[in-house]
């Protein structure tokens, strides 16, 4: 057993799929696969139940996942024992609302125990909104959603915003529709029966997506809500379908099965300015990367 494959198999338990999994620790899919394979041998035990491409912990895996948390926290406070950055001052970090809940709560709480005298400064908000502030300096850095390649004609002034900083894939998100209970399975928007889509202010990527996603086969207008909470609460009123990423709906309480429709991967992205960094984004960065998939599944445990 080696760190390098407690990585991966936190990557899998995060994504549930090898496919993703290899895309976030930038291996191929085979590789993924085999150290799984390996490290299962290693333990003697099955630590993952495979239904086609999905991926769902065993109840040894959910064990495992405990202590492989452990050990890169701790991998991670050793590196920095025999290496510190010594980062100081302050921090700017921008994210969106869905990743401060579901992905950001281990990163920020190790960062604060390891560097206590840095100051972080978290700023919520649409990724538009964030990638022009970190343009502008108003931000160091953050984190935001990039939309497919087939929408990036359609917001030129964002995508030159992104051209103009480094951008580095650290998630990624399965966007789903959310059906009001009892709701028939859809193909497309021309399926739904509602009256309406509730989603995030204009300048969300995922709110982007799926009115892209609508207008192919629906006329459907755009009910803007506050908060994830607020969009789930307009879809149990029956004529609301919700936009959301599964890490989200997977955090949130919901009295029934509940019915979603895929509208597929859409990564997220540490973007920051070239050779303008804080001495505290390294640190940054690197709990960032060490805690990967660690806060949905410790949040539904």
């Amino acid at each position: 057993m080696d760190l390098s494959s407690i990585e991966i198999f936190l990557a899998v338990a995060s994504d549930r799929s090898v496919t993703k999994a290899a895309k976030a620790v930038g291996r191929v899919p085979s590789n993924v696969t085999t150290r799984i394979q390996q490290l299962e041998e290693d333990l003697g035990v099955s630590l993952f139940s495979r239904d086609g491409k999905k991926m769902t912990l065993t109840r040894e895996g959910e064990t495992f996942l405990t202590y492989a948390n452990r050990l890169t926290a701790l991998a991670l406070e050793a590196r920095q024992a025999v290496r510190p950055l010594a980062p100081s001052g302050t921090l700017r970090v921008g994210t969106m609302e869905s990743t401060a809940a579901s992905r950001l709560p281990a990163a920020l709480t190790q960062f604060n125990r390891m560097w206590p005298d840095v100051s972080l400064h978290l700023t919520m908000g649409a990724s538009r909104d964030l990638a022009r502030a970190v343009v502008t300096d108003a931000l160091d850095c953050a984190l935001i959603a990039r939309p497919p390649k087939t929408m990036r004609g359609d917001d030129v002034g964002f995508e030159a915003e992104l051209k103009a900083l480094e951008m580095e894939p650290v998630f990624v998100e399965d966007l789903l529709i959310v059906l009001p209970s009892g709701h028939p399975a859809i193909k497309s928007a021309a399926d739904l029966r509602v009256g309406s889509i509730a989603a995030l202010e204009p300048g969300c990527t995922y709110r982007r997506i799926a009115e892209n996603w609508a207008r192919k086969s629906s006329v459907l207008p755009t009910s803007e809500h506050g908060s994830y909470h607020a969009i789930l609460a307009s879809v149990a009123t029956g004529n609301t379908a919700g936009v959301m990423p599964r890490s989200v709906l997977d955090l949130m309480p919901w009295p029934t099965s509940v019915q979603t429709h895929q509208l597929g991967p859409v990564e997220t992205l540490l973007v920051y300015r070239r050779n303008d960094r804080p001495s505290a984004f390294n640190a940054f960065h690197e709990v960032l990367s060490a805690t990967k998939g660690r806060d949905i599944r410790l949040a539904t445990n």
